[in-house]
């Protein structure tokens, strides 16, 4: 155990003062034979940080190095082939003739090889090909989109999705694919180059790949507004039977999915808002999702919606309430940051819960805290001003700049909502800029003190 230790010591120390050219120099040894692979896997990593830290390499040199590299597709070991695969990905953009390593990693995407092997090569080999020779592979990256097995699938996704910029009409050809692979049905397509001939082969089921694909999907279809509203109904629950999916009644498993079909419904709404009332309900359904990231979610969207009126909110409002009580920290966060924002424009919708934010002005969680005073102090009453900033001035010390910030953006707004609380405004104004911080933090100090002088007589 100990001597595990001291190797990852000794490893982690030698990236930290690296010399550029004895680098160069020690990769001699991706020539020799046999390969090393844990003395090849270190030198690969240093590789790897001096590209990350910023050093430039010549494309003479990064050539050789990059080929250099191809020779270790001759070792099985997976930890080594690992490695080269983000290797070469980082030195395609700036080595000549990449192409050339192709049979490499269409050996590597074969059905008999480890599944890391197959899902690593489908991402390398979609970061080197140009987009004229895409066409070339595609029949491998459609198979590989309705594969049965998740790391294989996704990898074609969120290849794909990276594809879609420079062959937007090749990858949007993919279409039924990213589909199936949404729904989680297989499509007869012959003999699939990853597993056989079985047209009836189930794709995967994985929830991670539903988000992969409706993330796809949606870059595919966004410039059609009516696909989207489909797209957005037919995991809704409305309209299966005339969805553009086929009525199959699929269903979402992958909350980060749902998420983004939130997204989805708001912009929907933002670029047509005949469609609003149709799909407010849509939102209001998903605010009463079982998941927390779902119902957060849609509840922020709601709060953010153009002319939305307290009684329209009166649901998002009533589940954010419910979270501020949350055990976990991330939760209480996200709902009171949500309630912060929307107080701003409608503070009366907000009033409701501020029994329960005052039980979050002694939270552990400083940022909760934060928010919390200064979410009450929007939505409370002049009498209450001076207990909040008392408090407010005990942890400001504690909390971050951004903070900090947000503290004295809220004591600006409320100068003139409360003129006269000047007083107490302009003596904890005082004592902050006394305190230490950053530049913007004191900007916005300074700023709240002069437009206290300009608007209060």
């Amino acid at each position: 155990m100990n001597f595990k230790k001291d190797e990852d010591t000794d490893e982690l120390g030698a990236l930290m003062n690296l010399d550029h050219s004895a680098v160069l120099q020690e990769a001699r040894i991706f020539n020799q034979t046999p390969i090393r692979p844990r003395h090849s896997r270190l030198l690969l990593a240093k590789i790897l940080f001096l590209l990350y830290r910023g050093d430039s390499m010549p494309t003479t040199e990064a050539t050789n190095l990059f080929f250099s590299i191809t020779k270790l597709f001759q070792c099985k070991d997976m930890s080594l082939r690992q490695m080269v695969y983000l290797t070469i990905k980082e030195l395609s953009t700036i080595s000549e003739d990449v192409i050339m390593v192709t049979s490499s990693l269409m050996k590597d995407m074969q059905p008999k090889s480890e599944i890391t092997y197959r899902a690593n090569a489908i991402r390398a080999l979609c970061k080197i090909v140009d987009p004229s020779m895409l066409p070339g592979i595609e029949r491998f990256i459609k198979s590989a989109i309705v594969e049965k097995t998740p790391a294989i699938a996704s990898a074609a996704l969120v290849s794909s999705l990276h594809l879609f910029g420079e062959a937007k009409d090749v990858v949007r050809r993919w279409a039924n694919e990213v589909n199936e692979a949404l729904n989680g049905k297989a499509i007869s397509q012959g003999p699939s180059f990853f597993g056989g001939s079985n047209p009836n082969q189930a794709v995967s089921t994985s929830n991670i790949v539903q988000y992969h694909a409706i993330g796809l999907l949606y870059a595919i279809r966004q410039h059609d507004r009516m696909a989207v509203l489909k797209l957005v109904q037919g995991f809704s629950g409305q309209n299966k039977s005339s969805s553009w999916m086929g009525g199959s009644g699929a269903t979402l498993r992958s909350n980060m999915a749902y998420v983004m079909l939130v997204r989805y419904a708001v912009r929907v709404m933002e670029n047509d808002p005949s469609l609003v009332p149709q799909l407010h309900v849509l939102l209001e359904e998903w605010i009463r999702h079982r998941s927390d990231m779902v119902s957060l979610e849609a509840a922020r969207a709601m709060c953010q919606l153009r002319d939305v009126t307290a009684k329209q909110l009166t649901g998002a409002v009533n589940a954010l309430q419910v979270f501020l009580s949350s055990p976990r920290p991330t939760v209480r966060f996200a709902a009171i940051r949500t309630l912060n924002t929307l107080a701003r424009t409608h503070p009366e919708a907000v009033q409701p819960c501020n029994v329960d934010m005052g039980g979050l002005i002694t939270d552990s969680n400083r940022s909760v805290a934060t928010f919390a005073i200064t979410t009450l102090l929007k939505t409370g009453n002049e009498a209450s001003v001076d207990r909040l900033m008392k408090q407010m001035q005990g942890f400001m010390t504690e909390i971050s700049d951004e903070f900090k910030t947000i503290v004295a953006e809220a004591v600006r707004s409320l100068c003139r909502k409360f003129p006269g609380k000047h007083s107490v405004f302009l003596a904890f104004l005082s004592g902050v800029l006394r305190d230490e911080g950053g530049y913007d933090f004191k900007r916005s100090a300074i700023e709240a003190i002069v437009d206290l002088a300009k608007h209060v007589p």
